[in-house]
């Protein structure tokens, strides 16, 4: 059990946990985050509380910023946003085909080590950009390096609102980008429809995956389609599944209505269907 507190770098950005250790943050605070490159400046959006799991692994608040401090991000923003508009007019220029899709700037740690800018970008296909490194380069004043992202990293750093209508998963709490198939789609019957089971960044979303281990542990445990049971309104076919409720649909042999049963009373009484069901030469096995 400890304190936690949430940052973000960005309005509506991704959330970092940090111990506040001997700070008290509140909503709005500004607060300086441990990082490869020195600390940095960023915005206290849950103030510091005390939470049930254990805080040993969450790095550590580096203390309030100063006036130094916001002076120093102030100047950071200005200079990606003047690296970005740079780096879009020499693309044009060049006339690759590339799309910025973030920037970042590091102030030299110490004097003669120079500034660095990292631009991210996307691009159809491997891209020759030796001359537009060195023209940036030349304008910047500044130690230029350019990579290439993925569609999702691409979603994830330029964030966005899903088809749910809430802030992407990726650029919220995913950590990492776990495999995501089509037969997870056709195990939840889904329209395999690319409109419907695409996200953001044209790939398939990644929330397919969240409820595909129940989709699993029912069907492992349900009578599949086309099977004979006993419910308690009487015996049937089951022709129908429906995860989300934890039941069958089982078309009657008396009335031929549809009931909707309880996986659990359907596969309860499967067994004693199956072992008063004759069986023989000439009489197949359901």
């Amino acid at each position: 059990m400890g304190m936690l507190c949430a940052v973000s770098f960005n309005r509506y950005g991704r959330l970092y946990y940090l111990d506040p250790g001997e700070f008290s943050p509140q909503v709005g605070d500004r607060v300086l985050v441990p990082t490869d490159d020195g600390p940095e400046v960023a915005e206290c959006v849950w103030a510091a509380q005390w939470v049930s799991e254990e805080t040993d692994g969450f790095p550590k608040l580096a203390g309030m910023a100063g006036d130094d401090d916001l002076r120093r991000d102030e100047l950071l923003r200005r200079r990606k946003a003047e690296a970005k508009v740079a780096a879009k007019r020499l693309i044009r220029e060049h006339g690759l085909p590339m799309k910025v899709v973030a920037v970042d700037h590091v102030l030299a740690a110490a004097e003669g080590a120079g500034d660095r800018t990292t631009v991210y970008f996307t691009a159809p296909h491997r891209v020759d950009f030796r001359s537009l490194v060195r023209d940036l380069g030349a304008t910047l004043h500044c130690r230029v390096e350019l990579r290439q992202l993925s569609a999702r990293d691409s979603a994830r750093v330029q964030g966005g609102i899903g088809s749910c209508g809430r802030d992407l998963c990726c650029a919220t709490f995913l950590n990492d980008f776990e495999p995501v198939t089509i037969r997870m789609a056709k195990d939840q019957d889904l329209p395999l429809n690319p409109l419907r089971i695409s996200g953001a960044c044209g790939r398939l979303m990644c929330c397919l995956k969240y409820e595909h281990p129940l989709y699993a542990r029912f069907t492992e445990s349900a009578p599949a389609i086309g099977s004979r049971v006993s419910t308690p309104e009487g015996d049937g076919r089951v022709v129908g599944h429906s995860v989300p409720r934890d039941a069958v649909t089982v078309r009657l042999d008396a009335d031929g209505s549809r009931s909707m049963c309880s996986r659990a009373d359907v596969c309860g009484s499967r067994s004693a269907y199956e072992s008063r069901e004759p069986t023989g030469p000439g009489i197949p096995t359901p």
